[in-house]
């Protein structure tokens, strides 16, 4: 009588899944390619941030400095300015541009009228769609000093005396830049918590109502925790993203005047890297932000999966 031990078994059935499955491993297959060509094959271009690199010279001739890009790095004041607007700007986006969505997607289900709420929807979705060149370019009119509408209302309602130079108070900038982000992306990214809503089995609210539970008691014991899931998990994912901010909300609505403000790490390698011939230094500052993202990324899934029992992997 022949014996298999359960670590052959399990193998067994696992190469038997992937046969069963195998059409949806081979629709699979591009996007496998895709992430390896330009998510893991760039890797390679990290190895300039140890070298003096030299456009045009062979890679046996490149002059290796070892961590000398980085020690620049870290002694260089500049560095910490930009981490720390890149910071702030990431977490007050995160607290609004986590939340806000959360709360209009609920508002978005309770609305009956089914016209109403479709025109609502396709609204709130259509910012995304939007350059943010002609973002930039709205914000910065409506701000304006001769002709903003902001200023306009303000002074109409007597609520100032003189028009406010929004764009030049560098205290200010965070603010305008995460407004203006929340403007852009609210709408889009309540998409997936409405897709999570759906998914609540209609007889939890029908049932609620018989117990004479309120709107608002629905929401908080039928609504919120059906969606805790994707709640949790699209927290980690936004905390793993916190130093990538991009850099075209900064670079369109900045100017020299709060630079101190709206300088982040994207434009910092840019402005200290790519401009001025120093690739070996920008890709000494793409390392470190990379590193630090998934540093943020593991300590959110480890510290979610300990306190909510939800995480990534």
């Amino acid at each position: 009588m022949i014996t298999f031990s359960k670590k052959t078994i399990k193998k067994r059935s696992l190469w038997v899944q992937a046969l069963e499955q195998k059409y949806l491993f081979l629709m699979s297959l591009p996007f496998v390619f895709w992430i390896i060509v330009f998510s893991y094959f760039p890797l390679w271009g990290w190895v300039m941030a140890f070298q003096k690199f030299r456009p045009g010279v062979p890679f046996s001739e490149q002059q290796w400095v070892g961590l000398d890009n980085f020690i620049q790095l870290f002694s260089d004041p500049q560095f910490y300015l930009v981490l720390r607007n890149t910071l702030a700007m990431s977490f007050m986006g995160l607290a609004a541009g986590y939340t806000v969505p959360i709360l209009f997607a609920i508002l978005l289900n309770e609305i009956r009228l089914m016209a109403f709420k479709r025109t609502m929807q396709t609204i709130s979705y259509l910012p995304h769609f939007v350059s943010w060149v002609v973002v930039a370019g709205l914000i910065t009119k409506m701000l304006a000093v001769d002709g903003g509408t902001v200023n306009a209302i303000l002074l109409y309602f007597h609520i100032i005396d003189q028009p406010i130079q929004f764009l030049a108070i560098g205290e200010w900038f965070w603010g305008i830049v995460t407004l203006s982000d929340l403007w852009k992306e609210m709408g889009w990214s309540s998409i997936i918590y409405l897709a999570a809503i759906s998914g609540i089995d209609p007889e939890l609210y029908d049932a609620a109502k018989v117990d004479g539970a309120g709107r608002i008691r629905r929401i908080r014991h039928i609504t919120l925790p059906g969606i805790r899931s994707t709640i949790m998990i699209m927290m980690i994912l936004s905390i793993g993203w916190l130093t990538s901010i991009g850099f075209e909300k900064q670079f369109l609505l900045g100017n020299p005047i709060v630079q101190d403000y709206s300088q982040v790490l994207d434009l910092y390698v840019l402005n200290y890297g790519i401009k001025l011939g120093r690739f070996s230094y920008g890709t000494a500052i793409g390392i470190v932000n990379t590193i630090v993202s998934i540093t943020l990324l593991l300590l959110a899934n480890r510290l979610f999966k300990r306190w909510t029992q939800e995480s990534v992997f």
